[in-house]
């Protein structure tokens, strides 16, 4: 089985095959609810659960390519996803207290 042009066989190769093909799946229906989110809460988790899918993709592209390098920038990509979505809680928190909606 070819996955992004690695040759995998067995059954390694068609778990990251599937998974692929959900993560990819969920990216697309988390795009649409990030750009018609009616909130900006809405926005704000959808933006976290498409940085988790990239994450998770960069994982298995790992496991599939054999190199751990990737597994560092996943690593680094999931501080800096929980980091913005602490800043974007703090930012509707304000927004709210100050009487503004987030829609």
């Amino acid at each position: 089985m070819i996955f992004l042009g690695l040759s995998l066989s067995g059954p390694l190769g068609w778990a990251l095959t599937i998974s692929a093909g959900m993560i990819m799946v969920a990216s697309t229906l988390i795009v649409w609810r990030l750009l018609s989110g009616p909130s900006l809460s809405d926005r704000v988790v959808a933006l976290d659960t498409l940085s988790l899918l990239l994450v998770s993709f960069i994982v298995i592209f790992s496991v599939a390519s054999g190199v751990s390098a990737y597994l560092d920038a996943a690593l680094v990509l999931s501080l800096v996803a929980f980091l913005s979505t602490v800043a974007f809680a703090r930012f509707i928190e304000r927004t709210i207290a100050q009487g503004g909606t987030d829609e």
